[in-house]
């Protein structure tokens, strides 16, 4: 599936996301989720905020997404800043989730990112942790945003 107006339109709202966890102190990654019938629930990284390495801006959201039933997951998109880590893959895997859209692709981000506190980025694209799951789920990025690598920019210096 190609990358649509309307993506773009969902991508740019996740950068817009991420830019509002950055300058709250978190780390700058955005994500939503728009079910079929465009009921939209929207998460931002709270990894500092928060205290939680798990608090990523995709694992938020499927937790707070995880209250709609698999049917509307299944038929939902996950749109987000930059491509979800392994960690992120393997919670939308789990939560049914059926498309996920991305920005910037994590290989971009490790360009960006030599480590955080003392540890080296984990590469390992969504494409390959959804690839050992036993269902599909669609995978459309990188998207070229340029505000998707802006809101990274001197963050992790």
């Amino acid at each position: 599936m190609a990358i649509t107006e309307a993506d773009q339109g969902y991508l740019e709202r996740a950068v817009a996301l991420a830019w509002e966890a950055r300058e709250r102190g978190d780390h700058p990654f955005g994500a939503l989720l728009v079910t079929a019938d465009g009921q939209v629930v929207e998460a931002r990284n709270s990894v500092v905020t928060g205290a939680d390495p798990t608090g990523h801006a995709e694992t938020n959201l499927v937790r707070l997404a995880g209250k709609l039933d698999r049917a509307t997951l299944t038929g939902s998109a996950l749109y987000t800043s930059t491509e979800p880590c392994a960690m992120c893959a393997g919670a939308i895997y789990w939560s049914g989730i059926g498309r996920v859209v991305f920005a910037l692709s994590e290989a971009d981000l490790a360009t960006m990112v030599a480590e955080e506190e003392g540890v080296p980025p984990l590469r390992l694209p969504c494409r390959e942790v959804f690839a050992r799951g036993g269902r599909e789920i669609t995978v459309d990025g990188p998207a070229p945003l340029l505000s998707a690598t802006k809101v990274h920019e001197g963050f992790w210096d």
